[in-house]
């Protein structure tokens, strides 16, 4: 039976782990040793749009699964639902020693790293190395300022199905069966699909270089068994996010992925998202060097400039001061690239170092794959800049266009490089010093440091003009004289500070090499090397100055037009606030909104934004401005039962719709169209409050006569049941502000299950007979149901297997 030597096996990675967490705290230190919070933008926004669930959540101890919060209705897979099977929520905050969210995701990545970088081969303090430069990239730090959680959190997850892969390959096919099994549940369990697909691009070009390798060693059947056993472990994380995943997939047709039925946007003959949505953001051909000098392309949007700036001299020359000066040297458009909005990806100069290093000292068949990886994670983050390439693959790879923000998938080469150049470290380490040896390290540091020193030397002789300045064309010349003159001194600076840690991260080497410094101490030099390097450009972009003491009481309160609003008691209305309403989920948090802040609202509502709110709210704007505004003419408005619109936080701010129409009323005329174009267009001209838009097309509808005397109320309110009764003489058609969605909803009258139809594009409808009736909707969606309890079925077998392998390692039979 084999022991555990505790000194060689364990305490390396307890050192290792109490590195990470030491790091983690420090980085993070105002939210541990002050008591503070880290604002972010989204999340502020997810917690308006999850309040109404998380309340009902509360009150009831169920899930809401739809919320009436945002968009005038919509699912709520994809805002606040929990899914009681999914036991890995408690491994993922295991694996994060439950720190608070979000300091804790920073430390997965570390860990996560750590062990992939173990299993391709390297020492546990390279290792060490590679994690934090994993986990400090700015491309992390970045997005958790911008409260991007779930991606990161998605992203701290990828080295450790890489990892299992890696093992499966090299013949630990446990370990490797149970590190992709539950590296993948655990990142699809934070539902981020867009950097799940990056790392599928990973897996299989990894897998086919892979396959190409057992053809040339004629090891086909090997290969074939290890993909067999990782096709079961992937089989396993997808049944352990079944429920997750299946109401995702149901309502993703349904959704702005989805393909429009309109045929002037290209119904029938695609889906997905418009390409000029989808490539809005994409770097232009330079642009990836901001992963070896950060400040290439002059930084963020909005960057500080310091003191002693060119663009504070000569604003102190025009006479500026005070916190007007300061204002505008702290928030200055540094950037000068092809984006409209932006902060560079920086992957570390030490790691680009160790990348181009790697190339020179590893077998070609472990840089191959790696350096297709890189580049055609450089080539895919051009996006709108190489039309050529990239319109191919938005038109042709499968589910790559339900996807935006393309400079997203540089992280593909961001871990390919840390891959390759810690094990190209790795590999040096172990080699004889000698001539050729030497030639190709200084080649590798000649390339890297080289550049940023040319970079350096000749910053003077740019343009510095980019996409950005198209919003400063009213700024004077001296003004964008000083920006520009600033934005070479920022590349400047920062090539010097690159080609400083590429000369001392060589230098290291050398030493170690020569056996004038200690491995142990060489490596520790590193770890601190890349610690300064690292967090040095993080903190640009979230220091002290970023977290605010703010508790969550503070974040949403009510202002006095909310509260004016609040003191209607009718239990369903809307909002809408006229202040960017389709970019704002704040209004969530106290009303059901006509607007809301979401990339996955649904297709039909997207399509009544375009062409019929927007043009009402702005009507509605331009009426108010006259202090004149007739709420009659807004249809679509009244329709969504708009009582309250918000044009401010004043109590003044607050004003009432008397027209609108209601949760439900009976129309006098149907208007019958043939498909949703004509459908769309009906509602451009019609009375929402007489008449009722139906596509025949699809459903069924009676002939109705009119009954001045019907009437239909709302008498009970819940996100996933809604009650209402009806009296008439005559059987008739109703219609429910409320959006038609085909999965999950049931409609009973009186107990009897009917059918619900479409109307006005996006509403529901229901043919009702004469007579007194009880009408309840229902929300219980049988993927929810049934996929909740697959779920925990595949949980418990993932777990099991976890500890399956844990009791074999620990018996002796497998140690790896």
């Amino acid at each position: 039976m084999k022991h555990f030597d505790f000194k060689k096996d364990i305490l390396p990675h307890l050192a290792a782990i109490a590195i990470f967490l030491i790091v983690t705290i420090v980085f993070y230190s105002p939210v541990f040793l002050e008591n503070k919070a880290l604002p972010q933008h989204d999340i502020m926004q997810w917690k308006g749009s999850a309040q109404e669930l998380e309340e009902f959540r509360e009150q009831t101890g169920e899930e809401g699964l739809w919320t009436n919060s945002m968009f005038g209705g919509m699912p709520g897979y994809l805002i606040n639902v929990e899914f009681s099977g999914e036991l890995t929520k408690e491994i993922h905050k295991l694996i994060s020693f439950y720190l608070p969210h979000p300091t804790g995701i920073i430390l997965i990545a570390f860990i996560s790293c750590y062990v992939m970088l173990l299993v391709f081969g390297v020492r546990s303090w390279l290792a060490v190395a590679g994690a934090l430069t994993f986990g400090l990239t700015a491309f992390n730090i970045i997005s958790i300022g911008a409260g991007h959680n779930s991606k990161v959190t998605a992203v701290a997850y990828m080295p450790l199905v890489l990892a299992g892969v890696h093992a499966a390959f090299t013949n630990r096919k446990w370990l490797g069966f149970v590190l992709t099994a539950l590296g993948l549940a655990l990142q699809l369990r934070v539902n981020h699909l867009q950097i799940t697909y990056y790392l599928m691009i990973m897996v299989l070009v990894y897998g086919l270089f892979q396959l190409i390798q057992a053809i040339q060693e004629k090891k086909i059947a090997d290969f074939a068994k290890t993909v067999g056993i990782l096709v079961v472990a992937v089989i396993i994380s997808l049944g352990a996010n079944t429920g997750r995943l299946w109401t995702i997939m149901e309502y993703s047709p349904y959704s702005m992925r989805g393909k429009s039925e309109l045929t002037s946007q290209g119904g029938g003959e695609k889906t997905g998202l418009e390409k000029d949505y989808a490539f809005q953001y994409s770097n232009g051909i330079m642009e990836p060097l901001v992963l070896f000098i950060p400040n290439f392309f002059g930084g963020s949007s909005q960057q500080d400039l310091g003191k002693n700036s060119n663009l504070e001299k000569a604003l102190r020359k025009q006479g500026m001061s005070g916190q007007q000066l300061q204002q505008q040297v702290e928030n200055a458009p540094a950037y000068w690239g092809d984006q409209p909005l932006t902060a560079p990806y920086y992957a570390g100069a030490i790691v680009v170092f160790l990348f181009v290093l790697s190339l020179f000292f590893l077998e070609r068949k472990h840089t191959l794959w790696v350096m297709v990886l890189v580049g055609l994670s450089i080539v895919l983050s051009w996006g709108d800049n190489f039309q050529t390439f990239n319109y191919l693959i938005f038109d042709y790879l499968p589910g790559y266009n339900k996807f935006r923000s393309v400079t997203f998938v540089i992280i593909i080469a961001i871990v390919a490089m840390i891959i390759s150049g810690f094990s190209g470290l790795e590999k040096l380490l172990s080699l004889d010093w000698n001539k050729e040896t030497q030639k190709k390290f200084f080649i590798a540091m000649g390339i890297t440091g080289g550049f940023a020193l040319l970079a350096a030397l000749f910053a003077g002789i740019g343009s510095y003009r980019g996409a950005i300045d198209a919003r400063l064309a009213s700024y004077p010349d001296w003004y964008l004289q000083a920006l520009r003159e600033d934005r070479a001194s920022l590349l400047r600076v920062d090539a010097f500070r690159s080609l400083f840690f590429v000369v001392a991260t060589a230098a290291v080497i050398w030493f170690v090499q020569l056996d004038k410094l200690k491995k142990s101490l060489g490596m520790g030099v590193i770890i601190l090397l890349i610690l300064i390097d690292m967090m040095g450009v993080s903190k640009r972009f979230l220091n002290s100055d970023s977290f605010v003491r703010e508790s969550k009481a503070d974040e949403f309160v009510a202002t006095e037009a909310d509260q004016r609003i609040l003191k209607d008691q009718d239990p369903d209305y809307r909002v809408l606030n006229l202040m960017n309403p389709f970019n704002d989920a704040k209004t969530s948090y106290f009303h059901k909104s006509v607007g809301g802040y979401h990339g996955a609202k649904m297709r039909r509502y997207q399509d009544l934004i375009e062409r019929e709110i927007s043009p009402e709210v702005s009507e509605v704007i331009a009426g108010l401005q006259e202090g004149k505004f007739d709420f009659e003419n807004a249809d679509v408005l009244n329709m969504l039962n708009t009582k309250y619109f918000k044009a401010g936080e004043s109590a003044r701010a607050a004003i009432a719709n008397p027209s609108a129409n209601g949760n439900a009323w009976f129309v006098s005329e149907i208007i019958k169209v043939n498909n949703a174009n004509e459908e769309i267009a009906a509602i451009s001209t019609f009375d929402s409050k007489e008449e009722a838009v139906v596509d025949v097309s699809s459903f069924e509808v009676s002939e109705i006569v009119n009954d001045s005397t019907s009437k239909i109320s709302l008498t009970s309110y819940a996100p996933n049941e809604l009650v209402y009764q009806s009296s008439s003489n005559k059987a008739g058609l109703a219609v429910f502000s409320e959006i038609y969605y085909p999965e999950g909803w049931k409609a009973t009258i009186d107990g009897e299950e009917v059918k619900i139809l479409r109307a006005n594009y996006v509403l529901r409808a229901l043919e009702v007979p004469a007579g007194e009736h009880k009408i309840v909707f229902t929300f219980a969606p049988s993927s929810y149901r049934i996929g909740n309890t697959i779920t925990w079925v595949f949980n418990v077998l993932l777990i099991l297997s976890c500890l399956g392998y844990v009791g074999y390692a620990f018996v002796g039979k497998s140690k790896e």
